[in-house]
C-alpha cells in the first residue's frame, strides 16, 4: 500500500489554487508562485530559466546549484548530463522538489535536452533507483509544453503529473481584485482575465475604485505606453515559438475580437480561402490563444473565440489606434472606443462567463440534471442578446439571451411559444388568420 505523505501548509500569501497546491505537493512526495513557493516550503531547489545559449545556462545552473548546496566554488557542468545526475543526486535522503521554470528556452538552446532527461530516468538506472528526487519541467508555452508528453515525445511515459494551472475563475478573479460590485468586476475581468501577476506585477495593485473610476483605470494601465500591460498582449504571441508567420495570427486574432466566430467568416475577413485559415487556427488552439467550440444549436459547426481576454481587448481596442495611443491619447481613444468595448469585447466575455457558470457552476435542478456541455449560437451578428445553452445528461436543455447592459442571464425551459394576434394575416395565404398559439418544443 503506498505511503501517505503529509501535505504541506499552502502559504498565507497564495490566493485560491487549493487544488494545484494539493496535487504539486502530493507529486513533491508531501514536501512562478505556487512553484517557488514548493520549493521554498519543501526546502527544495529551484532554477529560472531565461533565454541563452546553452554554455551560459550550464555556467548559471551550475552557479545557482553551487549555492544552494553550499559549495565554495560554483559547479561546473561540461554536459547536461552531468547536471541532471546533479539534480538526481540531491534527492538521495529525502523526496525533494527540483523546478526548472521556463524549461522551453532550455530545450531550445539544446533540443536534445528531453532525450537527455528520459536517459537520466531510466526504469533500471541506479542514479534513479537510488534518488527520490521530484523534477518539475514547467513553461509558459503551452504548445511546447502540451507536445513535451506527447506521443512521439521522448518524455512519454516517464510523467507522474501533467498539470495545467488555469487562470482564476470570474468569482475568483472579483475576490482577488478585491471588488464587489460584480458589474465592474466584469469589466475589469473582460480587460485582464484571472490572470494573477496582472494585478501584483503589472499595474502594481492599482484597482478601480468604483465604476465612475474604471475609464480612468482603463486609460491608466491598458492603454497608457507607460504600463507594462500596454504591450502584454503581443509579448504573450512572440512568447509562441510556433507562431510563424505572426502577422497572419494577428489578423486571425483580430478578425474573431471583431465577432468573426467561424472558420468561414474569418477567412471571408481576411480575404483568403478557409483552407488557409485551419493551420492558425490549429496551431492558437495549441497555444491555448484560441477556444473552439461546437456550435450549441448547429452541431456540425465549430465556433472559435479568443482564449485570453486581454488578447481580446488588444485587438478590438488597442490595436487599431496604436499610434494615436503611442501619442499618450488614451483618453481621446477611450472615449471614441468605449461603445466598441462593451459590444465587441464585454458581451461576449458575459457570454463566456454565462456559458461557464451554467456548465461548472449551477445545480444539477437548474437545467434538469448534471449539466455537460455549453455553448453558444452563431447569428447575423454578435453583441448584447446572443443566445447561450446547457445541456444535461438527460437530454434537458435550457437556454438563456445574455444581457450583460440592463439585466443577467435568466435561464428558461426549451419550449417557447410565439403568439398571433387575431387579426393578423398568415404570410402565402388569404383570409385572416386564426387566432390560437404555436407551441415548439
Amino acid at each position: 500500500m503506498p505511503r501517505s505523505c503529509p501535505r504541506l501548509p499552502k502559504p498565507p500569501d497564495m490566493f485560491a489554487r487549493d487544488w494545484e497546491w494539493s496535487e504539486l505537493t502530493a507529486f513533491a512526495g508531501g514536501k512562478s508562485f505556487l512553484l517557488d513557493s514548493l520549493a521554498r516550503a519543501a526546502g527544495g531547489f529551484s532554477f529560472c530559466v531565461y533565454e541563452a545559449t546553452e554554455a551560459e545556462s550550464l555556467r548559471r545552473f551550475g552557479e545557482e546549484l553551487g549555492q544552494y548546496s553550499g559549495s565554495v566554488a560554483p559547479m561546473r557542468f561540461d554536459r547536461w548530463e552531468q547536471a541532471v545526475d546533479a539534480l538526481l543526486a540531491l534527492g538521495k535522503e529525502r523526496p525533494l522538489p527540483v523546478v526548472i521554470d521556463e524549461f522551453p528556452y532550455l530545450a531550445r538552446a539544446t533540443p536534445a535536452l528531453p532525450s537527455i532527461v528520459q536517459v537520466a530516468y531510466g526504469p533500471r538506472r541506479p542514479e534513479r533507483l537510488d534518488s527520490r528526487t521530484r523534477l518539475l519541467l514547467c513553461g509558459s508555452s503551452l504548445s511546447f509544453m502540451g507536445k513535451l508528453l506527447s506521443g512521439t515525445s521522448p518524455l512519454r511515459g516517464r510523467a507522474g503529473l501533467e498539470l495545467v494551472v488555469h487562470p482564476l475563475d470570474f468569482r475568483q478573479a472579483a475576490a482577488f481584485w478585491g471588488i464587489e460590485d460584480h458589474r465592474l468586476a466584469l469589466l475589469v475581468h473582460s480587460v485582464v482575465g484571472g490572470t494573477p501577476a496582472y494585478r501584483r506585477e503589472f499595474v502594481r495593485d492599482d484597482t478601480p475604485v468604483d465604476l465612475a473610476d474604471f475609464d480612468a483605470w482603463v486609460c491608466r494601465t491598458a492603454l497608457s505606453p507607460r504600463s507594462p500591460l500596454y504591450r502584454e498582449a503581443r509579448y504573450l504571441l512572440a512568447d509562441e515559438s510556433d507562431l510563424r508567420d505572426r502577422a497572419l495570427y494577428h489578423s486571425v486574432l483580430a478578425a474573431l475580437a471583431s465577432g468573426n466566430a467561424t472558420a468561414g467568416r474569418i477567412a471571408g475577413c481576411l480575404e483568403r480561402p478557409t483552407s488557409d485559415i485551419t493551420h492558425p487556427l490549429t496551431v492558437l488552439q495549441d497555444c491555448g490563444l484560441v477556444r473552439r467550440e461546437t456550435d450549441a444549436f448547429r452541431r456540425n459547426r465549430s465556433v472559435y473565440r479568443v482564449g485570453e481576454p486581454l488578447i481580446a481587448f488588444d485587438h478590438a481596442i488597442s490595436r487599431p489606434r496604436l499610434p494615436l495611443l503611442d501619442r499618450g491619447l488614451a483618453e481621446q481613444v477611450w472615449e471614441s472606443s468605449r461603445s466598441q468595448f462593451l459590444s465587441a469585447v464585454v458581451g461576449p466575455h458575459f457570454e463566456q462567463i454565462c456559458r461557464e457558470w451554467a456548465t461548472h457552476f449551477a445545480a444539477p435542478e437548474t437545467f434538469g440534471g448534471m449539466p455537460i456541455d455549453g455553448g453558444g449560437q452563431v447569428g447575423s451578428g454578435h453583441g448584447p442578446g446572443a443566445p447561450g445553452a446547457a445541456a444535461s445528461r438527460h437530454g434537458a436543455a435550457g437556454w438563456a439571451w445574455s444581457r450583460h447592459v440592463r439585466r443577467p442571464a435568466r435561464p428558461v425551459q426549451r419550449s417557447w411559444v410565439h403568439r398571433r394576434s387575431p387579426g393578423r394575416r398568415r404570410p402565402g395565404r388569404g383570409g385572416a388568420g386564426r387566432p390560437g398559439a404555436s407551441v415548439r418544443r
